[in-house]
């Protein structure tokens, strides 16, 4: 064995023994588990550590997110990593080439479709209050609909993008609910409910909208007033406050204009999250252990980790998709490949559901609006996650191999033992 290797050998064990045991701060902070956000001004402070532990962890994340940065032009970036409760922040670029503000673990970002598990969990929380059941026909809950495909299709149908080809997007003369209702009653499945999955914005929009609707509120003041605070999320939101735009990031699109996500219907339920690095990564760490949560609200998260489906080698949650780990790069790209985000597969029925918690599994969701891009992965039973938030719509394989290349370094090269 040479000595360049020998040294490496030796550079990997002190990181081991760095990251997994002693929390960083400076470019890399801390903070203390997520089970203390309720009363975030009273939460303990971090001690601080070495500075080479900082630096390892660092050079870490910096190998797998400056190359993509790099090939993609991205403005800015945001990444937060949790390990067994403690959670790091990696800040690249800005936030705006117009006025050159830098990213922040605080910059808001637009999540596009990570938005749908946030959905999927206010549904679940839904069923998990009775107000209604995934089993229960789509049209019991939007009466217009009777007498429509939807009197055959279940939530669960709409939750997991079964209910028969539902297309990702709404045609342009659908602009309100009164046009989306006449669509909905005229549409027509290619394909039995529960037998081919097909992405749509419209299937888990209209999940979204009708828990909303049996728990009779807005979904927007659902989210804001009810589901984001009990999540202890101070920073999330679907209609940014005035008071916020100044940490609202544009995004930038192909030809490198600034934008923002448009209005549309359904948009909310679908892709219309924002939020930071700092509240997303609390987000992930409520889905690892929620033991601090409410209980109800533990049993739905929980419940959004449930299998129905599977696509290859992907497994169909609530909003989440699954894979079964330890898990190769190959198979997590191609559950995230256009043959799977945007053609008809069909699907083998697990059943019975598959339940969490279950011990060797990936959980994901990539988004992405015209202007941003983002992706979110974690492990539940080894406690580790990752958050990418990014000011511009790059290539979804970019951030898969990317979280993979991280998480895997937190796995096999730092022999994590599980979380539970």
């Amino acid at each position: 064995m040479n000595i360049t290797l020998q040294a490496n050998k030796l550079k990997i064990a002190v990181l081991i023994t760095l990251i997994v045991i002693l929390p960083l701060t400076g470019c890399a902070k801390t903070e203390v588990p997520t089970a203390a956000v309720e009363n975030e001004k009273n939460l303990p402070s971090a001690e601080p550590a070495p500075a080479e532990g900082r630096v390892l962890l660092e050079h870490v994340v910096n190998e797998a997110i400056r190359p993509v940065i790099d090939q993609n032009k991205v403005p800015g970036m945001a990444v937060a990593v949790t390990v067994q409760g403690k959670r790091y922040f990696f800040n690249y670029g800005i936030a705006s080439k117009e006025n050159g503000q830098k990213v922040t673990e605080d910059t808001i970002f637009e999540i596009g479709s990570i938005s749908k598990t946030f959905t999927a969990t206010l549904a679940s929380y839904a069923q998990a209050l009775g107000t209604l059941s995934l089993s229960d026909n789509a049209s019991k809950y939007l009466p217009a609909l009777a007498g429509s495909s939807f009197d055959r299709i279940s939530l669960l149908d709409l939750g997991t993008y079964t209910v028969g080809g539902l297309p990702l997007q709404f045609p342009d003369d659908v602009t309100d609910q009164e046009t989306m209702i006449a669509y909905f009653k005229n549409w027509r499945p290619a394909y039995a409910a529960g037998t081919y999955r097909l992405y749509s914005n419209q299937s888990i929009g209209l999940f979204g909208y009708l828990a909303a609707r049996s728990m009779d509120e807005p979904f927007d003041d659902l989210m804001e007033e009810k589901l984001f605070p009990m999540l202890g999320l101070s920073r999330t939101y679907i209609r940014v406050p005035q008071d916020r735009m100044g940490d609202y990031a544009y995004g930038y699109s192909k030809d490198n204009k600034p934008i923002r996500v448009s209005p549309g219907v359904l948009d909310s339920e679908s892709y219309g999250v924002k939020t930071t690095a700092a509240d997303m990564i609390r987000f992930v760490e409520a889905n690892m252990n929620g033991s601090e949560l409410d209980e109800t609200l533990r049993r739905a998260i929980t419940a959004t980790h449930t299998g129905y489906f599977k696509v290859g080698d992907m497994m169909q949650g609530l909003g989440w998709e699954m894979y079964d780990y330890p898990t190769d790069l190959d198979r997590l790209l191609a559950g995230n490949s256009p043959e799977v985000m945007f053609k008809a597969n069909e699907v083998s029925r697990l059943a019975p559901p598959l339940l969490p918690p279950q011990e060797g599994v990936l959980i994901n969701k990539t988004g992405s609006t015209n202007g941003f891009g983002a992706y979110v992965a974690f492990v539940p039973a080894k406690g580790i996650g990752i958050v990418i938030l990014a000011n511009k719509n790059y290539p979804i394989p970019a951030r898969v191999k990317a979280a993979y290349q991280i998480l895997t370094a937190l796995d096999s090269q730092f022999g994590l033992t599980s979380a539970r």
